[in-house]
């Protein structure tokens, strides 16, 4: 059995270590529970990390007051810890401080334990809460580039739509194919994992407004959608048809220019051209040649709103950083 050790698995063992060592060093009582919030706060990004980290703070700082309030006022018994939570949780749910529950009741019990609230005590546990949530957040301040994921799976992607593209112009000039169609189900998933990803790098970013792979990925999704429509479009056009097969010769043409630079206003002009030929053409001869022509019109509108889609992206940097 293969074992990998990731990231964020090397990040939180060597953190947790540090967290108690300093704890250790300074002498504070309870000193593992330094390594525990470490390990609570260490997040898959850093912008969660940063959250998680000033919910439970907040929440411990808060645990201090409401026990130094009940202990010292009710008594150290169990009675005052179940009435002391009874009011202590749904505040911490109020202030949207939820993450903060499990690491505050911890120190509420330490509190406890002591028998008694004094300075010491309270610098204890602010130290033990400070040293934990800091060591965290210092080892989560890098994180890997997911530079190289991102350009992957946009290849993917990009590559995946070429061949729906493609395999279009096929039917279209052909009125067959043995395409299986498992290109579909392939990018609906690849672009759910593409979002997911950038949305990732954007919380990695909390200084900077980076969310160009986002946009894009947004982008293809609502491509993706137009491709989905026009499929059974499609399979329902006449292919002896002569607009059809300039369609065709679009369609392959369209198949070879799937990438993140904007040549949408080419493609764009090129289809006015060829809605300007169908208005000039003569009326249709029967209603089988009529449903053909309303057919290949909305195809041909799905496609216009698929060029302008990509027209509306700025790539902006994203084209500099290929």
């Amino acid at each position: 059995m293969k074992v990998k050790i990731g990231y964020r698995t090397l990040k939180t063992a060597v953190g947790t270590g540090v967290a108690i060592t300093i704890a250790q060093l300074l002498s504070l009582d309870n000193y593992v529970s330094a390594g525990i919030l470490t390990i609570l706060c260490i997040k898959p990004t850093t912008k969660r990390s940063f959250r998680s980290s000033w919910e439970r703070f907040l929440a411990c700082l808060l645990g201090i007051v409401f026990s130094a309030v009940f202990f010292e006022g009710i008594g150290y018994t169990p009675f005052s810890i179940s009435l002391l939570l009874l009011f202590f949780i749904p505040v911490v749910v109020a202030i949207k401080a939820t993450e903060g529950v499990i690491t505050s009741s911890v120190i509420i019990l330490h509190i406890y334990n002591f028998n008694t609230v004094s300075w010491d005590i309270v610098w204890n546990e602010v130290a033990i809460i400070v040293i934990g949530i800091g060591v965290a957040l210092i080892f989560n301040l890098y994180m890997p580039s997911l530079e190289k994921d991102l350009l992957h799976i946009r290849k993917q992607i990009e590559d995946k739509f070429s061949t729906i593209l493609e395999e279009y112009a096929v039917y279209l000039r052909e009125g067959e194919s043995h395409w299986g169609g498992k290109e579909i189900l392939e990018v609906e998933e690849l672009l759910r994992d593409a979002k997911n990803l950038a949305l990732k790098d954007i919380e990695n970013h909390m200084l900077r407004d980076d969310d160009k792979y986002y946009v894009y990925f947004k982008m293809r999704e609502k491509q993706f959608a137009i491709l989905e429509r026009v499929l059974p479009i499609i399979s329902s056009l006449d292919q002896t048809y002569i607009h059809g097969k300039k369609m065709a010769e679009f369609m392959e043409k369209l198949s070879r220019s799937v990438k993140p630079e904007n040549t949408a206003n080419v493609f764009l002009h090129e289809l006015e051209e060829m809605r300007e030929e169908f208005r000039n053409s003569p009326l249709p001869a029967d209603r089988d040649e009529f449903e053909t022509r309303s057919a290949l019109l909305y195809f041909l509108n799905e496609i216009e709103q698929y060029l302008l889609l990509k027209r509306y992206f700025k790539p902006g940097a994203f084209s500099k950083a290929e």
